[in-house]
């Protein structure tokens, strides 16, 4: 059985791509104005990762999707387009294998027979990884970690840090959630009002039902600086990353048997994240700082 998506964006990603087909190209007026961002460092800088021989790869096909936006889906020109697919771009030419890489598009629930088929050597398409996963595939590293944050009203006076700010205060989340667990973990103070569903969670935040939510960041990102949140709601404090209840974070899956090739994309998105083009493709896709205020 394949497991979901990373936060599927597929709700409120939505506010992102009308951003991206507005603008005419990935990049979104409020990340050209933003030159920096606080990505968290997932490579050790004094680390070294050698690039393998890659004489004998004849063609690098990477397996993606077309409706995980802004990750992978398809721009108004009808090409395939998003942040993995940048990604994977930056990879070959890091790995001096543009000319025999190929980036192409399966629905999610033929990702893992096609990766195993031998219809494509890497998989792109923000598959969360899990024991069962990890012991049949290959994975890299992580390129990015999708963390949990707080979003509480624009007229609230919350200061600080919320461990403090919101101990007692009524706090929504979505009930038998990972995030659930977590707030109730590493906010044991904080009173967790738990909703059935998004949407009843986001709802009591807009009419000031609970004091705040914890959820998904990538998804309270969107939604607060969305048509839905009508300038209500900003995100707090944060961002609060845990491999134990929100996963490895966004990665490449390989085959087994393909571990050497995991070393060589291990090795390319370790120079990304040294010169920058890691945080540039970022920016081209995400209108707001999911790890920064």
């Amino acid at each position: 059985m394949w497991q979901n998506r990373i936060s599927s964006l597929k709700s409120y990603g939505f506010f992102a791509l009308c951003l991206l087909i507005a603008a005419g190209n990935p990049v979104s007026s409020v990340a050209e104005e933003r030159t920096a961002v606080d990505l968290p460092i997932l490579f050790d800088t004094r680390e070294r990762i050698a690039r393998p021989d890659l004489s004998g790869i004849v063609r690098l096909r990477f397996l993606t999707t077309v409706d995980f936006p802004p990750f992978n889906f398809i721009d108004q020109t009808g090409k395939l387009s998003g942040f993995h697919v940048d990604l994977v771009r930056e990879v070959c030419r890091e790995l001096a294998l543009t000319e025999k890489c190929q980036i192409q598009a399966v629905t999610f629930p033929e990702l893992e027979k096609a990766l195993l088929d031998g219809n494509g050597e890497a998989v792109a398409a923000g598959i969360a990884v899990t024991a069962d996963l990890r012991r049949r595939f290959a994975f890299s590293r992580p390129f990015m970690r999708l963390p949990a944050r707080f979003a509480v009203a624009r007229k609230a006076t919350f200061t600080g840090e919320a461990r403090a700010a919101l101990a007692g205060r009524k706090v929504g989340v979505v009930a038998a959630s990972a995030h659930e667990a977590m707030l109730k973990a590493f906010f044991p103070k904080i009173g967790a009002q738990a909703f059935p569903d998004r949407t009843a969670l986001l709802a009591a935040l807009k009419e000031g039902r609970v004091d705040a939510v914890f959820g998904d960041g990538m998804q309270l990102a969107f939604w607060t600086s969305g048509a839905d949140a009508a300038g209500c709601c900003r995100l707090f404090d944060g961002p609060y990353v845990s491999e134990r209840f929100l996963g490895e974070g966004m990665t490449i899956m390989l085959r087994k048997e393909d571990a050497a090739l995991a070393g060589a994309i291990d090795h390319a998105l370790l120079a990304l994240s040294r010169n920058g083009r890691l945080q540039e493709i970022y920016l081209r896709y995400f209108p707001v700082n999911l790890y920064g205020g």
